[in-house]
């Protein structure tokens, strides 16, 4: 048992390989944990490409940044923790720290949290990362609150529906944007939809506010959606918030709207080993409103294993658009 298999990135823009690589231990301040499901998000897919440079992974890698198992061992210095805990976090795949997609994982146990038990083994692993983000962008930026008015970008996306249901959770009025065929999903999770390609900025401003704009918007699309969503803040005071400003923008609309702006880099405590107690505490919360039935993850029904192949077919399931919802692949038997 001094091995496990592993699906292994040896070479940026080459297929995965299936290998079987050194078990870890758990180190002072570790879990190991025995991985049950791993979640794969779109960053995983640039990662594999080679276009992720933010990531700063080195090679070989395992992929792989949510996690949802079984506590295995604990190392020193770790409390709260136990063989035999059902836990979940965002907790590796990037910079130099081992992903999810293997059979065991020695993870960080300030990242970690304890599973709900009504959510299940691939649920958890969708979590993490989306959720994460989003309470970032709206609660530790934003400060949302009681009645305001919230518009989040990409209301039926990943990250954005954990938006949509945080701010109602939170007391706030949410609008959020879609497609025509997302229509169904954003209102069932209790926003008002706007069909962004059909409405234009000052049309849903206009109507929803009365021309003075959303007192915070959440970007989760980037590009273009940022610069509509300086232009969709309201006026003195607005806030707006992205996950994915890495472009290069004009903050003259921001700036005569007397609004502001603040960016979300959820990966920097992994890469940095700052303020990881941050992500741990945020993955309660995260179990603490599943518990409650006041949040919800979207999966796509697509059924991968640990196997390069199948791990390959997650990725294309994302790169192509035919994924409904989160994918997970599947490591284990629970």
């Amino acid at each position: 048992m001094n091995t496990m298999q592993a699906v292994v990135l040896n070479t940026f823009g080459a297929p995965l390989s299936d290998q079987r690589i050194a078990r870890p231990v758990a180190g002072a301040g570790q879990v190991l944990v025995r991985v049950i499901a791993s979640g794969v998000n779109p960053l995983d897919t640039k990662i594999a490409a080679g276009k992720a440079d933010h990531a700063q992974v080195r090679l070989p890698a395992v992929l792989g940044i949510d996690i949802a198992g079984i506590v295995d061992s604990v190392g020193d210095e770790v409390q709260g923790f136990a063989p035999g805990d059902r836990v979940f976090g965002m907790t590796g795949g990037i910079g130099d720290v081992q992903g999810s997609l293997a059979q065991y994982a020695a993870v960080d146990a300030r990242l970690l949290a304890h599973m709900p038990p009504r959510l299940t083994m691939r649920e958890a692993a969708a979590l993490p990362l989306i959720f994460i983000t989003a309470w970032e962008g709206l609660v530790d930026r934003a400060r949302i609150g009681e009645g305001m008015k919230v518009l989040v970008h990409g209301g039926a996306g990943g990250v954005g529906h954990m938006a949509v249901q945080l701010a109602a959770v939170r007391g706030a009025q949410v609008y959020a944007t879609g497609s025509a065929g997302q229509r169904a999903a954003i209102e069932n999770m209790g926003a008002t939809f706007i069909d962004y390609q059909s409405s234009s900025v000052d049309q849903y401003v206009q109507q929803h506010t009365g021309g003075e704009g959303f007192d915070v918007v959440y970007d989760t699309v980037g590009g273009a959606t940022l610069d509509a969503s300086f232009r969709a803040a309201r006026q003195y005071g607005g806030h707006v918030v992205s996950c994915l400003g890495w472009g290069t923008h004009a903050l003259a609309p921001l700036s005569f709207r007397a609004a502001t702006y603040s960016g979300v880099f959820t990966l920097l405590p992994l890469l940095s080993g700052k303020g990881r107690a941050q992500h741990g505490a945020i993955m309660k919360e995260a179990a603490a409103l599943v518990a409650e039935g006041k949040l919800k993850v979207a999966l796509d029904a697509g059924v991968y294993t640990l196997d390069a192949a199948s791990v390959t077919a997650a990725h294309a399931a994302l790169l192509d658009g035919t994924a409904r919802g989160k994918v997970v692949v599947q490591v284990a038997g629970d």
